[in-house]
């Protein structure tokens, strides 16, 4: 293990890891020492006790490193006589940016990003002591959304994934969620477009603006999840050979897809501005990429005339089903969703290493046709 003489300007220049994190213990203060992030962030921790047990103290920065190393010796004190109650409490907040920084360096960045959003927007407990947090005002929060039953599910699962790490890293001595349940079960989704209904979205796709517009008109003409969509980057996709490769630590299933994309989008496409090297960019930040759903789609939905409730995976939904009225073998077009367990699946799937890229092609283009029918033959999708 890296063991130094920690002090302000050594802390300040720590190297960031390649990977994961990497722990920097002081010389001077045995079990004192600061574990350093891939992503930048600088936390003192403190070991100490027959069972050796870890104590998180906090982030450089709010934190001294003379604060960060007089708390550890008075933890090591009271442990020493017999305390064994982690004394120390970070905040709310100062615990999600930990909690975020940890999924960094395993999880997908949606995930994170969902993660982030049920954090922020639904336990907006702030400067509240990790230790203070009680069942009762998790609870409370989660009733807050009992019209909202899908979302309160992912918020209930957010939150829970979220107590069980701080109770990992001993942030907390007690899961204020302990044996809650959840709330509500969500129930496997059957909607899918009409035809009628599809027509509606989609002509109401060619005349919505940028990037919301497009954005739609490529869900409902590949049929990728719209994470996959929202975060293109122009350089996966070959222009030339019609196909888009999404590289495997963007995808859900942590697998590269490759899939062809019909004339229909690749015209789409040659209408798009290039402002930065996502697809859809954010509106105020270039640097990364769409994720505006909730009020995109609201302000998209305000247009359509004749269309139920529906949701952006039911496009995807609707996409599978359309190619099983088409004839497009089932294989085919689990290949074009990228889903992982399906007919090609187990052994199966270890010794068919066929990419299926013409198959899909034929497919796409049936699709295509279908749509084009659909809008009729004087409108295009672009």
């Amino acid at each position: 293990m890296p063991q130094m003489k920690l002090s302000d300007v050594s802390v300040r220049s720590l190297p960031l890891p390649e990977k994961g994190q990497v722990t920097h213990w002081d010389a001077g203060l045995p079990g004192f020492g600061v574990r350093v992030s891939q992503g930048g962030t600088k936390t003192f921790i403190v070991i100490h006790g027959p069972t050796r047990k870890r104590y998180t103290i906090g982030r450089y920065g709010p934190i001294t490193l003379k604060q960060a190393r007089d708390e550890a010796k008075r933890l090591q004190a009271g442990l020493t006589l017999g305390v064994v109650e982690n004394t120390i409490s970070l905040t709310f907040n100062d615990a999600k940016e930990l909690f975020l920084e940890a999924c960094r360096t395993k999880n997908r960045p949606r995930t994170v990003y969902d993660y982030n959003r049920h954090l922020k927007r639904h336990f907006p407990f702030g400067r509240t002591r990790m230790s203070d947090i009680t069942r009762a005002d998790i609870q409370r929060r989660l009733n807050g959304l009992k019209d909202t039953p899908s979302e309160r599910h992912h918020a209930y699962v957010t939150a829970k994934i979220f107590f069980n790490w701080a109770i990992q890293e001993e942030l907390i001595a007690s899961n204020p969620m302990g044996t809650m349940k959840s709330p509500s079960k969500l129930i496997s989704r059957e909607r899918f477009l009409s035809e009628d209904e599809l027509k509606e979205v989609l002509r109401n796709a060619q005349t919505h603006p940028w990037p919301f517009g497009p954005i739609m008109q490529l869900l409902i003409l590949t049929g990728q999840r719209r994470g996959e969509i929202g975060s293109l980057r122009w350089k996966w996709i070959d222009e030339k050979d019609q196909t888009i490769t999404l590289p495997a630590e963007f995808t859900k299933n942590r697998q590269s897809h490759r899939f062809p994309y019909g004339d229909l989008a690749a015209t789409l496409l040659k209408t798009l501005p290039r402002t930065s090297d996502y697809v859809f960019p954010a509106r105020i930040e270039q640097a990364t990429h769409f994720n505006g759903w909730g009020k995109c789609k609201a302000r998209f939905d305000r247009a359509l005339d004749g269309v139920g409730h529906y949701t952006l995976h039911d496009l995807r939904r609707t996409f599978s089903s359309n190619l099983a009225m088409l004839g497009a073998p089932i294989h085919v077009t689990e290949k074009l969703l990228n889903h992982k367990s399906g007919t090609i699946s187990g052994v199966a799937a270890v010794y068919n290493r066929h990419s299926y890229l013409n198959e899909m092609r034929e497919a796409i283009v049936e699709h295509d046709q279908f749509l084009g029918t659909l809008l009729d033959d004087r409108t295009s999708v672009a």
